[in-house]
């Protein structure tokens, strides 16, 4: 009889197996981790050392502990060269650019597929909208340059039957910008939705049903159930994008640009090609890299407390 009572109670682990079991499965999940820390720590941490060069007239055979300390020269030299400022301004008018079509386009693609009626037809939409994103930036300049090309584009032909002259798109100062931005949009609307038709379909439909049943429209279920479940995803995206707005992203200007857009297509990214590399003036662009760097981290900040006080939400 004893033994069937002790047989009924339930077997109570001990503390050191429990905690035994404990550390290993936290060890096989640091050990999953680990690849990645390693690669985050060589590729993105041990290269701020480097930094020092800006504060330094860095010389390749000299090294960077024995090259000469300058202090704040070359932060001096680009904030009073002119030829900076205007490559700072292009700067941010494309970005502006991008941030007010690019940004919203995705969002506006993912409302308007998803009152599309037709599932096949919607998720045909989707598939062929994600295609660009996979080209690389080579492939899209040449796309881009062979449609509307002076003599042999497809986009200048149709101007000559309809009687205009042919233009040179991609050497006319005052429509590349609107060039750059098109083919962002063209390149990643599809790729950039993803996140938005996730949001979209985790919407509870018993609310669309509702709405349906109180008599609102198409629209009024767009403003009044699918935005507001969009707003945080957007606000998000948008505190990123705000982040790097002073990064247009170095292989759309670098390909598409040519000597006679420079004045309006010519960026931080380009110049720091430019200057850093073909004319190996390392220390300068390395202090423009970092003035950079500090100005975004600086807005990032500004924007997310902006953000949390003026809808409460925020990246932190």
């Amino acid at each position: 009889m004893q033994n069937v009572d002790n047989a009924s109670k339930p077997v109570r682990s001990r503390p050191g197996r429990r905690s035994k079991v404990r550390y290993r499965t936290l060890l096989s999940l640091y050990a999953l981790f680990a690849p990645t820390a390693i690669l985050l720590i060589v590729f993105n941490y041990i290269p701020i050392y480097g930094i020092i060069i800006a504060f330094k007239d860095y010389s390749v055979f000299k090294g960077i502990m024995a090259s000469d300390w300058v202090g704040l020269k070359h932060f001096k030299y680009f904030l009073n060269d002119d030829k900076f400022w205007i490559i700072f301004r292009n700067t941010l008018v494309i970005n502006f650019y991008d941030l007010l079509f690019g940004f919203s386009a995705p969002i506006l693609f993912a409302l308007l597929a998803n009152e599309l009626y037709s599932k096949k037809f919607k998720r045909s939409m989707q598939t062929i909208s994600y295609l660009p994103h996979f080209l690389s930036w080579i492939v899209v300049s040449g796309i881009f340059y062979s449609i509307l090309s002076p003599q042999s584009g497809l986009f200048n032909h149709f101007l000559e039957w309809f009687g205009f002259e042919p233009i040179y798109f991609m050497t006319e100062p005052s429509l590349f910008r609107g060039l750059l931005v098109f083919a962002e949009i063209w390149k990643n609307v599809g790729w950039a939705a993803i996140l938005y038709f996730a949001v979209i379909a985790g919407i509870d439909t018993n609310l669309y049903e509702a709405a349906w049943i109180d008599g609102a429209s198409r629209w009024r279920q767009v403003i009044h159930i699918t935005i507001p479940h969009l707003v945080p995803m957007i606000m998000l995206l948008f505190l990123l994008r705000l982040a790097s707005i002073f990064d247009v992203g170095f292989e759309r200007i670098f390909l598409m640009q040519n000597p006679l857009v420079y004045d309006v297509s010519d960026v931080i990214s380009t110049y720091v090609y430019r200057v850093g590399l073909e004319q190996s003036q390392f220390s300068l662009t390395t202090a423009i890299g970092l003035t950079q760097s500090l100005l975004a981290f600086l807005l990032l900040i500004i924007s997310n407390r902006l953000a949390k006080k003026l809808t409460g939400l925020g990246l932190y």
